[in-house]
Formats: C-alpha cells, sequence, structure tokens
C-alpha cells in the first residue's frame, strides 16, 4: 500500500504494472482488495491504480456528509498528485457512479469508461421507495457486528454457483468494513442522480453486468446503454453483482479486449 494526503485525509492505493493508466474504484463495503485478480492480470500490460476510497480501506474516514462530488474531487486531486495523465477509468457499483461523476466534473481527464454493475447514482435508476429502503436498512446495518452485515450483503452480492473461496475472501473483506465510510457512501448514493450526465458521454464506455445481478438488475443495464452514446453492453452469463471476483477470467478478458481497442 502506498499513502498520499488529499483535502486533509489520509488516502491509501495499491499500484502495480506498467503501461497506460487504469484507475480502477470499488464499490461500498469494499476496498482495493477488492480488484486482486485484476491487477494481478491486468498489470500486465497497464499501470493499475486501486485506492481504498475516503471512509475504506486503509484510507482515513470522511465527514459523514461527503457528497459523491467530494469523493471526485479527491480522485482528481490523487490522480495529479501520482502523475497519471489520461487514465481509463473502471467502477464497479457505487465505484461506477463515481466514474460517472468524476466524468461529469473532469469530462477532459478520463480516456475511457469501464462502468460494471452501475447505476446512475441510486436515485437515478431506482424508484424512490426501493432508495429509501435500502438506504434506512444501510443505515441501520452500519450500527451492528461486522458478521451480522456481512451475513445480510453477502447473499445480494453473488449468484448461487459463487465458489467458497470466493465468499471467504468477501466476508474477510467486508467485515473490516468502516461504519462511518459506510454511512457516508449509502447517504451519497441515495441522493445521487446522475441521468443528465450519461447522454453527454464523448468517450468510450464499456458496460458490464451480470445476468443474476441482484442489486442492479439488467434493467439498469440496458437504460444506462440507451442514454450513453456509443456504449458497449456486455451482459456476463451466471453472474451476480460482483462480477469482477465472480467470474475474474470473463471480466478481465472483456476489459482488456476494450482497453487494447483504444491504446492509442
Amino acid at each position: 500500500m502506498e499513502e498520499i494526503k488529499v483535502k486533509n485525509l489520509q488516502i491509501a492505493f495499491r499500484r502495480l504494472g506498467s503501461g497506460p493508466p487504469l484507475v480502477l474504484l470499488h464499490g461500498a463495503l469494499s476496498d482495493s482488495r477488492v480488484w486482486r485478480r485484476q491487477m494481478d492480470d491486468l498489470s500486465n500490460g497497464f499501470d493499475v491504480v486501486a485506492w481504498d476510497a475516503p471512509g475504506c480501506g486503509h484510507s482515513s474516514d470522511p465527514p459523514e456528509d461527503f457528497l459523491l462530488s467530494d469523493y471526485a474531487d479527491c480522485l482528481s486531486l490523487l490522480i495529479e498528485k501520482i502523475g497519471i495523465q489520461k487514465p481509463h477509468i473502471l467502477g464497479i457499483s457505487f465505484g461506477a457512479g463515481l466514474a460517472l461523476e468524476f466524468y461529469q466534473r473532469y469530462p477532459d481527464i478520463p480516456k475511457t469508461l469501464i462502468l460494471a454493475s452501475a447505476y446512475a447514482g441510486w436515485a437515478g435508476s431506482l424508484p424512490p421507495e426501493e432508495v429509501k429502503d435500502r438506504l434506512q436498512k444501510g443505515m441501520e446495518q452500519s450500527k451492528l457486528p461486522p458478521e451480522k452485515v456481512v451475513q445480510a450483503w453477502i447473499p445480494t452480492l453473488f449468484s448461487k454457483s459463487v465458489s467458497t473461496e470466493i465468499i471467504n475472501e468477501t466476508k474477510s473483506m467486508m467485515a473490516d468494513f468502516h461504519p462511518v465510510g459506510m454511512r457516508a457512501m449509502l447517504r451519497s448514493f441515495a441522493q445521487a442522480d446522475l441521468r443528465d450526465v450519461l447522454p453527454k458521454i464523448h468517450v468510450p464506455t464499456l458496460l458490464l453486468y451480470g445476468d443474476h445481478d441482484r442489486r442492479s438488475p439488467l434493467s439498469v443495464a440496458k437504460t444506462l446503454h440507451a442514454q450513453i452514446p456509443n456504449s458497449k453492453l456486455i451482459i456476463m452469463p451466471g453472474v451476480g453483482h460482483d462480477s469482477n471476483q465472480e467470474d475474474p477470467e470473463t471480466f478481465n478478458r472483456e476489459v482488456r479486449h476494450f482497453l487494447e481497442s483504444y491504446q492509442n
């Protein structure tokens, strides 16, 4: 792990490989460890950077009223301070929503976008009653012991055929969640409505979804695909929400194929 100070927060990140820069943005109740299989593979050809978002992993907790725009500003400063230019941006779930917010605020920075299990923010992709329910449950869960939180979330992240190894890795990582960081992410994402930015995206965009995703279903995928100009939608069969973990071979292959199309 490396660390850098951004807006009075210590931001931790992992960096591996050489080549065109690729920035990885994890989801909620997660950190940079979720990208282990992507870093091992994609670092052969890319300069891969995976951060621990504020309030996750080894990074400092932000204020609980942190907005998605605040996460995007921190990410911009991190990219500037570590000296990378025109990175490919890959985010999953919350991280994909952050990638959209980042593009909205800094459209000249990303070379491409890869959005996995993405939402246009919860407010931009889900019915209001579901947003309210998810936020309420999440805020209550943030006060529970880690094992209770893990027990509630794990069944929503994978298909029934996921390996025990992946389940155990995810449980171990999720058990280290920061309650303050969890609440900040939940609040910011529940408020986020990024529908307006979708038709304004003018960089190549890949959408990756599992067809067994219970959290960000294919109806959301198809809406984003229809709204983002010239986007490409790949549906991964038999895979749930955390597609990069459940089927890393397919995930990495599709990401590499997409990125290699835009190397020059």
